[in-house]
């Protein structure tokens, strides 16, 4: 898998943000926002299966919290 390159522009507040939460865990901003992105995009995909599988087996979709 190649990479790309991805410019953002944010408030001076969010990166500084960013970075005091990136220096917590001992990580550049990249790596910090990259590693986020990624669990958001598992959660979602693990999400959609379990919806899926729901569906498949006639369970129905599960109740979720409000």
């Amino acid at each position: 898998m190649g990479s790309g390159v991805l410019s953002l522009r944010m408030d001076g507040e969010l990166l500084e943000r960013l970075r005091q939460h990136a220096a917590k865990r001992g990580m550049s901003v990249q790596d910090y926002v990259v590693r986020t992105l990624i669990r958001e995009d598992f959660d979602e995909r693990l999400s959609s299966a379990v919806d899926a599988t729901e569906q498949l087996h006639g369970w129905g979709p599960a109740p979720r919290p409000s």
